[in-house]
């Protein structure tokens, strides 16, 4: 039995560390980013994708949240809707301390796939992939999927006994 609880802390424990240290999407999605956009990793960085209007921003970071500052850099969004080919290409340039930011004519639906290419000065280029208005729903059904699956096991070991 203490084998067994031994094992299911360490599993709690790496469970518990293991968002933080992988940055998944639900990492990002499930904390607040801190300009209200969308933040997914790219190589060395955390980027922020933030759209509103016509307008597109594109706030760089490190691992630790720090700015990066993006002066001389370049990027570009290319953005599609659901399957088909990118509808529209938007590019970036500097727009003060760790931001590259854009504006064009484009729509936002939950569809939408934002893919944003950076490149800064002696750095290689990154590229990450944007799903706005991803329904978090989904995130939460995969725990609820294995659960019944386990518990069932569980019983019929039990009667095979009796």
């Amino acid at each position: 039995m203490s084998k067994l609880l031994a094992t299911v802390v360490t599993a709690a424990a790496l469970a518990v560390s293991l968002p933080v240290a992988a940055h998944t999407e639900e990492y990002f999605d499930s904390i607040a980013a801190p300009h209200g956009g969308q933040m997914r990793m790219a190589g060395p960085y955390h980027l922020e994708l933030v759209t509103k209007d016509k307008e597109i921003l594109l706030y760089v970071a490190d691992h630790s949240d720090n700015k990066i500052n993006t002066g001389g850099g370049v990027g570009k969004v290319s953005i599609q809707i659901g399957k088909g080919k990118p509808e529209n290409s938007i590019k970036l340039q500097p727009a003060g301390e760790n931001i590259l930011k854009g504006t064009g004519d484009f729509t936002v639906t939950p569809e939408t796939t934002i893919i944003a290419f950076i490149k800064l000065p002696e750095q290689d280029a990154q590229s990450a992939r944007f799903t706005p208005l991803k329904s978090k729903a989904k995130a939460a059904k995969k725990p609820q999927e294995k659960k019944p699956a386990g518990g069932n096991n569980g019983h019929d070991h039990h009667h095979m006994h009796h």
